[in-house]
């Protein structure tokens, strides 16, 4: 995997993370969506480091 694989995650995550912090202040943490964009980034994250850990 490359760096630049790594950096598009990265940038992905960043993504996800700042649609998750309007997210919750807007709704209910409890809120469907909320829970979805949590579980997404969930799932990014765990891949990242997957992906980093693999290059190592």
């Amino acid at each position: 995997m490359t760096n630049k694989k790594l950096e598009d995650m990265d940038n992905q995550i960043e993504t996800v993370r700042k649609q998750l912090n309007e997210l919750a202040k807007e709704k209910a943490l409890s809120d469907p969506k909320v829970v979805e964009t949590s579980q997404l980034l969930d799932l990014l994250l765990n891949e990242y480091e997957r992906l980093k850990n693999k290059d190592l």
